[in-house]
């Protein structure tokens, strides 16, 4: 029993985990917004080969996480989710680090694939509080710890673009290993987990992760939604730095401009999400969900006529906002209707959703670009959230029925 003015376990975790999340958002953002500028210094290459890339650097780690995620998910569900975290964490701290001293692209690339492999500590760490969590505080709880995330993803860029332009492009790729290192200490000595495994003759053992789930069609259109959210939201990252000097037709500091667009979202997302957390517990998670995705549309598709970096940033601060109201509630929805039997799995399923649109979105962009132009991209992310409108729309009339 929890004496009154004390936390519960489940709170510690959640702030712990908060660090951890920062860590991982700010380590992880920092070389994201000048990826493209670093590529460029590692060859003499033309414009289609540089998006190309580019785009193969941004999304091999998304590719390997994607394939392996299920595996440790289902690990997870067996040996508990802390091990998985720190697993990511001296995972992570490992490859960015040797990723600083990446001396050609397929090296870099390489490294980036293998780290893939060993991340996942963010939605590890979603699976242990949604594990945990009384349902009252579901909403609000995964609102506050994607702050964490978000978090360090505003700081991120920011600093990582002073730094590279003050120190050079690999700096920030050796600070990115001592955060990770940071957050492998804190989720060692900080995070407490209460886990029962599923003993190997139980009834549960060999199930499918999908057995006793509430509302199938919503849980998987939640695995599609987060797909395409990743998608359109990382869509610009191979591309935001090119497009930024562009914009400023090679003039000034591209690089801290870069990670000022970049960050704009974080700072709306940090702002709105615990908010919008808290509202989807009051009003329901679909109609946070489908107002986030309509916001979304509407400020993507402008986009595809802005002639100056301030414009930009404008639009990218209140897609923050609309951030806010679909990721931390996909989470919320999926809590909610998983037992905590599978949750490890179920999470990790989405991650692994979310990866192939961390792919699928750099990689389309990087095509786009190089055939078309910058702006194109923006196009294309306003179907990509439309179709992600479709899809939600659907399950929730099919499960409603």
């Amino acid at each position: 029993m929890v004496k009154k003015g004390q936390l519960a376990q489940w709170q510690k975790n959640m702030y712990s985990l908060w660090l951890g999340n920062f860590a991982t958002g700010a380590g992880s953002s920092m070389s994201l917004p000048f990826l493209p500028l670093f590529v460029n210094t590692l060859g003499n290459f033309p414009k289609w080969e540089l998006t190309l890339y580019t785009g193969l650097a941004f999304s091999s780690t998304f590719l390997s996480q994607a394939i392996v995620s299920p595996l440790w998910g289902k690990l997870a569900d067996k040996t508990g989710r802390k091990p998985m975290l720190l697993r990511a964490a001296i995972g992570m701290t490992i490859t960015a680090t040797l990723t600083g001293f990446s001396t050609n692209v397929w090296m870099l690339i390489a490294l980036r694939l293998i780290q893939g492999a060993f991340s996942g500590y963010i939605n590890n760490a979603y699976a242990l509080i949604a594990s945990e969590v009384p349902r009252e505080y579901s909403g609000k709880t995964m609102g506050t710890l994607t702050t964490g995330a978000v978090g360090g993803q505003l700081v991120g860029p920011v600093f990582g673009g002073i730094i590279a332009g003050a120190l050079g492009y690999r700096i920030p790729f050796f600070i990115f290993g001592a955060l990770m290192l940071m957050a492998t200490l804190v989720t060692l000595f900080g995070v407490k987990e209460n886990f029962t495994p599923i003993k190997k003759d139980s009834q549960q053992d060999g199930q499918s992760a999908f057995v006793g789930i509430k509302n199938i069609h919503i849980v998987w259109a939640m695995f599609v939604s987060s797909m395409l959210i990743q998608a359109a939201t990382n869509s610009i990252n191979p591309i935001i730095s090119l497009f930024v000097r562009q914009l400023m037709h090679g003039n000034g500091n591209v690089a801290f401009a870069s990670g000022i667009v970049a960050a704009l979202p974080g700072i709306a997302t940090l702002l709105a999400a615990p908010r919008l957390g808290q509202l989807s517990d009051h009003i329901g998670a679909k109609k946070v969900l489908i107002a986030g995705l309509v916001l979304s549309g509407a400020l993507f598709f402008p986009m595809y006529f802005v002639q100056t970096v301030v414009v930009l940033g404008v639009l990218r601060f209140f897609v923050g906002i609309a951030d806010a109201a679909l990721m931390p509630v996909t989470q919320t929805v999926m809590s909610l209707n998983t037992p905590p039997s599978s949750v490890s799995r179920i999470f990790s399923y989405n991650q692994s959703f979310q990866a192939i649109g961390s792919v699928i979105g750099p990689m389309l962009a990087s095509g786009v670009a190089g055939i078309l132009d910058y702006r194109y991209v923006f196009i294309m992310t306003t179907f990509l959230v439309l179709i992600n409108l479709g899809v939600v729309t659907w399950a929730y009339r099919k499960d409603r029925k």
